[in-house]
C-alpha cells in the first residue's frame, strides 16, 4: 500500500501517479487521498509541469523513416523475451518504481504526448496567424483526471490568440449535455467561461477573452447543460484539466 505520510515515499508516489504506473489498489488509494488533500493536488500538478518542460529542452529533430521500423522491432522482440512472472501476495516491498515495466510504458505515453504537443507548436509557428504580435507564449496539456490521457492543447500567445487543439478521439457527449471551457489564473477569486467547446474541433480566441495570462494558469473542460453552465461556474465533472507552462 502506498505511504503518504513519508516524505520520500510522497515524491515517488506522486510521480508514479501522474506518469500512471500505480497499481490499480494504489491509484484509487491515492485518489482516494488526491480528492482530500489540497497540497498533494499541488504537487501533481507540479510534477505534469515538471515532466511536460522537458519538451522545450530538445530541440526539434525529424527521425528517419527507418527508425520508426526499429523502434517496433526492438520492442518486440523485448516484449517477447520479458517473462511473465505470477502475480502473487508476499511480504517483501515492492519493487522500486524505476525498474517497473510500467514505468517505462507511462514514459512512453507521455513522450507520445508530448511529441504530438512539440508538432502542434511547430505547425503553428511555421503557418503563423494574420495580426499576431510578438509576446509570451504558454502551454497546457489538458489530461482527463482519471487515467490522464491527453485530450487537448492550449496554447496562449500573449500578444494575440488563445487555441483549444484537440488530441486523440474525441468522446461523446451525452445527449442534452454540453462541453464548457474555462480558465483560472493563479490568485483569481475564480473560474472564466470561455464558451462551449465542439469534441474533437479546435477553438480559437483572442487573448482578450481571458482574465490574465501567466504560468501556472488552470484550463480546464468540464461536462454541463447543453447551454453551459447556468450559475458562471462549473458545475459539472471535470473532463480534462492542466496547468500553463512558460515556452
Amino acid at each position: 500500500m502506498i505511504n503518504l505520510q513519508d516524505p520520500e515515499s510522497r515524491v515517488a508516489t506522486t510521480g508514479e501517479y501522474v506518469l500512471g504506473t500505480l497499481s490499480e489498489e494504489d491509484k484509487a488509494a491515492f485518489q482516494a487521498a488526491l480528492a482530500q488533500d489540497p497540497s498533494l493536488q499541488a504537487e501533481v500538478y507540479a510534477w505534469q509541469d515538471q515532466l511536460l518542460s522537458l519538451s522545450a529542452q530538445a530541440a526539434p529533430l525529424a527521425p528517419r523513416a527507418q527508425l520508426w521500423q526499429r523502434i517496433d522491432a526492438t520492442l518486440g522482440a523485448m516484449a517477447a523475451a520479458m517473462p511473465r512472472p505470477a502475480r502473487t501476495e508476499s511480504t517483501t516491498s515492492r519493487a522500486p518504481w524505476w525498474q517497473r515495466l510500467g514505468l517505462w510504458q507511462g514514459v512512453s505515453g507521455l513522450a507520445l504526448a508530448i511529441c504530438l504537443v512539440m508538432a502542434v507548436l511547430l505547425v503553428n509557428r511555421g503557418a503563423g496567424l494574420p495580426g499576431q504580435e510578438p509576446g509570451a507564449r504558454y502551454l497546457a496539456v489538458l489530461q482527463n483526471p482519471q487515467d490522464h490521457s491527453a485530450g487537448w492543447v492550449v496554447e496562449v500567445h500573449a500578444g494575440g490568440t488563445v487555441r483549444l487543439l484537440p488530441m486523440g478521439q474525441a468522446g461523446v457527449v451525452p445527449a442534452g449535455r454540453s462541453l464548457q471551457f474555462w480558465t483560472k489564473p493563479q490568485g483569481a477569486a475564480g473560474p472564466t467561461s470561455l464558451g462551449l467547446v465542439k469534441a474533437g474541433q479546435p477553438l480559437e480566441l483572442p487573448v482578450s477573452r481571458l482574465p490574465g495570462v501567466g504560468a501556472q494558469q488552470l484550463f480546464e473542460i468540464t461536462l454541463e447543460p447543453e447551454n453551459g453552465s447556468p450559475i458562471g461556474r462549473p458545475t459539472g465533472p471535470i473532463l480534462y484539466v492542466g496547468r500553463t507552462v512558460a515556452l
